[in-house]
């Protein structure tokens, strides 16, 4: 029980550092606690057993909590089931309350902050070393390179990244001739080159400014990149409206800005012999620099917006569209431009066009532009269905890379995949809450955490297949287990055996049958589609959305909570889809249903409104798939009554 417990916090502390803006918790915070005459009294709080050992009375009777949740409301909720679905936060307030030597705490609580602690302070010490990126070995130094290069050889250090590189970021700098002087104002920092590994696994290389060595600018530093949603539906529209489809690179994209900072450095050995020791100004938005992403995406967008006459979509600022013209037929519709930081892709009838115009303001990669094969770090291509063709997005090339990556790291160690057994991305009967397998040391640690941000990138390029493990297993990286190593490694088997599936932007429609006619005056006198008053003029073919939602009753064995499961198709085009555990403990399987389907409803209401702000047609309300009637009856049906009051006071109809 202590080894299930532990895995319970562990998930709920690294549930709090969620950034992905669907959170389902709807407690807001414990304000008040009461206990009646069934609660065992502190006379009672132990048992002596046969053997003559005192051991605590595991019991909850008795006790109350007053929760307010999200909306403001209050309700008095069992400790039972407080305890169970928050158990930090009922400890933390047992703790300041003094309630920790009660028979209903001392037996779990104190436990329960120590495990907090404990865990915390591990994720704490743990070293933030990136010693490898997808199996590959970063090196710290240019020196380190090198020898990477002479031990395995190649140049793929040296020449591909290092020297690319230098010569590329010598236009951030004006070098000072011996006697020149600094201007006032100028700051000196330290410059060092930094490895990476793109999702493609080509290597770079990249000259960094510290920028933690001056003060926080006064301007906005944050730089935004194109949702990997609004990617998806560009690639839709293009299928749909029978427009052409572009991509292309911006070289050296930061230096093309100019710098929010004064700053100088002295040069190193990188920059050459005659010039080592000399005073250099910045005179460019250097990367490492704390406002360069901010100075780059703004200097962008004013060409975007001045130059080339694109405006930015309210619902996504790295969709520019603009209205145009198809010169064929006269149909008029809207051209995109994605922006992500420096890729560009361009729907258009005459996408070349536009990425012309692009390159006479900053310069592109040679070779960068023309249709896509690869765009951020996913397979491209075109896919036939019947006599139509459609765009597609896959993942083969980087799963395959990262199984031989992990294959290379088992064999040093002996071991290898069960591809034969990997029928399933896991198998049938395992359960990691139920893990109780020794905790991973520090290395193994980090690595199970790299292997699954490597399966999540997976699932961002469309292995839909894998999307509900990943999830179960990405909630143990605060503590994984041995076992949860495994379940790692028998997904990759999986994936193996499965590494050439593609997700295709089907651009056809679903016939549906006409759905009952309700009257919703009585209730709802005044109600209406919003449709939002900025919104531009729909233009091209009109689109239909299909959603599917369900959800595992009670999934999670020791916590008992459901998650929640939804697929959003444009057409015939999955756009988006989602696996999360809820927020909260549903006694029944209608509870956690409407849960699901509040959270797939939220979803489609706001990808409808990226859709009318591009200035896609919608096509009629959207089509909601659920397999459990009680939820369909009770959230469309004007006279049904709702009386579970948890999911009242969230959302209704």
């Amino acid at each position: 029980m202590e080894t299930y417990t532990a895995n319970q916090i562990a998930k709920h502390v690294y549930a709090l550092a969620d950034t992905e803006g669907y959170s389902a918790f709807v407690m807001k915070d414990i304000i008040d606690h009461k206990k009646d005459d069934t609660a065992v009294p502190m006379s009672e709080a132990t048992f002596t057993t046969k053997s003559g050992q005192t051991r605590n009375k595991k019991t909850t009777k008795g006790w109350k909590f007053c929760i307010q949740w999200n909306d403001g409301k209050c309700e008095w909720v069992k400790l039972k089931d407080l305890k169970e679905s928050h158990p930090v936060e009922v400890a933390e307030y047992a703790k300041a309350n003094q309630l920790l030597q009660e028979p209903a705490f001392r037996w779990w609580a104190p436990y329960a902050l120590n495990t907090k602690n404990r865990i915390l302070s591990a994720m704490k010490k743990r070293y933030f070393r990136r010693d490898q990126k997808y199996g590959i070995e970063l090196p710290k130094t240019v020196q380190r390179a090198l020898e990477i290069d002479k031990e395995t050889g190649t140049d793929f250090w040296e020449r591909k990244a290092l020297t690319k590189e230098m010569k590329g970021v010598g236009v951030a700098f004006k070098i000072l001739e011996s006697g020149e002087i600094v201007p006032v104002g100028y700051t000196k920092i330290h410059c060092h080159v930094i490895f990476d590994v793109k999702p493609d696994f080509t290597r770079k290389a990249r000259l960094v400014a510290g920028g933690h060595m001056t003060d926080p600018p006064a301007s906005i530093t944050y730089a935004s990149v194109v949702g990997r949603d609004s990617v998806r539906i560009a690639f839709l529209l293009a299928a749909l409206n029978n427009l052409d489809l572009m991509v292309a690179d911006i070289g050296n994209a930061y230096l093309h800005a100019p710098p929010r900072e004064k700053v100088f450095i002295v040069c190193g050995p990188e920059f050459g012999a005659n010039n080592v020791g000399k005073k250099a100004i910045v005179i460019k938005a250097l990367y490492g620099l704390k406002s360069s992403g901010a100075a780059w995406r703004s200097h962008l967008a004013d060409v975007i917006r001045d130059e080339l006459a694109f405006t930015p979509c309210k619902a996504d600022n790295d969709v520019w569209m603009r209205k145009a013209t198809k010169p064929t037929t006269g149909e008029k519709y809207y051209e995109y431009l994605l922006v992500h930081t420096d890729d560009c892709l361009v729907v258009s009838h005459d996408p070349k066009a536009v990425l012309n115009s692009i390159d006479a303001h900053f310069k592109l990669k040679p070779g960068s532009d023309g249709h896509p094969k690869k765009y951020l770090g996913a397979d491209i291509g075109r896919y036939t269905i019947g006599d139509q063709e459609y765009w597609s997005m896959g993942s083969k090339q980087y799963v395959d890379e990262a199984i031989n990556n992990v294959e290379k790291w088992l064999s040093d160690r002996g071991m290898y995949l069960k591809k034969k057994s990997a029928k399933s991305v896991l198998p049938s009967s395992y359960r990691p809450e139920l893990d109780d397998t020794k905790y991973l040391d520090q290395e193994h640690v980090s690595y199970y955490q790299e292997q699954i941000g490597v399966l999540r990138w997976m699932v961002e390029l469309g292995r839909v297949d894998i999307c509900c493990e990943v999830s179960m297993l990405a909630a143990y990286c605060a503590a994984p287990r041995k076992g949860h190593l495994e379940a790692v490694f028998h997904m990759f088997a999986y994936l193996k055996g499965h590494a050439k599936s593609q997700l295709v932007f089907n651009s056809d429609t679903v016939v549906h049958s006409d759905p009952p006619t309700l009257d919703w005056s009585d209730f709802y006198k005044d109600a209406q589609d919003i449709v939002p008053p900025d919104m531009p003029e729909p233009l091209g073919e009109p689109v239909q959305l299909n959603v599917f939602v369900d959800l595992d009753h009670a999934g999670d064995t020791v916590t008992r909570r459901s998650r929640t499961g939804v697929i959003i198709f444009v057409n015939k085009a999955p756009i988006i889809w989602y696996s999360k555990k809820q927020g909260s403990i549903e006694t029944s399987s209608f509870g956690s249903e409407f849960m699901a389907m509040k959270t797939a409803v939220e979803m489609t209401e706001g990808l409808r409104y990226k859709l009318r702000m591009m200035g896609v047609p919608l096509d009629g309300p959207a089509n909601v798939m659920a397999d459990n009637m009680s939820v369909v009856k009770n959230t469309s049906i004007p006279e049904s009554v709702l009386k579970k009051k948890s999911n009242s006071i969230i959302a209704y109809h």
